[in-house]
């Protein structure tokens, strides 16, 4: 992940590409964070599963900037942090889609013998375990939550 990382960096200062320049520093610059933080409670670099979910937290937090931009009538940062939200997305491996994410949910609770509300953080941590950065795990605790209780 790392690697990619400068590789991108890279082709975006050769290409000139100040969006994408902006954002892979801001990614960069968040990976270092994040080690710094693991080194200071002792742990080795932060893995690449841990920097799926910071991309992820990243995109999320553009994604409430640019709908108070929206709602404050402010267009033109709303598009910069939509832009950014591209760049981020590029790092994520493809996500999942509504039917992907049902039957990892489905396979989730048979395989964990979960039945009922009490089991629904062993059905999640699995899916985090194995669909790290591949599905919106807000949605999909909505929709355990739901399996759960059916």
């Amino acid at each position: 992940m790392r690697d990619t990382v400068m590789a991108n960096l890279k082709d975006a200062m050769k290409a000139g590409d100040k969006v994408k320049l902006g954002a892979v520093r801001l990614i960069q610059a968040a990976i270092k964070d994040r080690d710094i933080e693991a080194r200071g409670a002792g742990k080795e670099k932060a893995s690449d599963d841990e920097l799926l979910s910071l991309l992820a937290k990243m995109i999320k937090q553009r994604q409430e900037s640019a709908s108070i931009y929206h709602t404050n009538g402010r267009p033109e940062l709303a598009a910069q942090e939509e832009a950014e939200i591209a760049v981020i997305q590029g790092f994520l491996p493809k996500q999942m889609d509504e039917a992907e994410v049902k039957a990892a949910i489905a396979a989730a609770i048979t395989e964990t013998g979960a039945a009922g509300m009490k089991d629904m953080g062993k059905v999640i941590a699995l899916l985090k375990e194995r669909h790290a950065g591949q599905m919106d795990f807000g949605k999909a605790s909505g929709l355990v939550k739901a399996a759960l209780t059916a």
